[in-house]
């Protein structure tokens, strides 16, 4: 009786296992060129392959050659000049 249990837990291990296996085979290209194409989406947003439609009529209007500014730099800038103190040092072998 106990060997007949531990045989169908063994057989029922490898179905599950061999079941897992070719399952694995069929449905592993189907989800790497699903996680492709989103990867392929979630990276051409952040590289400008997405565009605001504000922008896009922006661009229409420009000329070309044209420059535009869309941000004026700050001039109230100021360096700090003493950084800090500086240690000469010799090298002891």
């Amino acid at each position: 009786m106990f060997i007949m249990g531990l045989l169908r837990t063994i057989l029922i291990i490898l179905l599950v296992y061999f079941g897992f296996k070719i399952l694995a085979r069929l449905f592993a290209p189907l989800l790497l060129k699903f996680v492709a194409k989103k990867a392929e989406e979630k990276f051409g947003g952040q590289f400008g392959g997405f565009q605001n439609p504000n922008q896009q009529r922006q661009q229409q209007k420009q000329n070309e050659g044209e420059t535009v500014i869309d941000k004026m730099p700050n001039d109230n800038k100021s360096s700090n000049q003493k950084v800090g103190e500086y240690i000469d040092y010799e090298e002891i072998d």
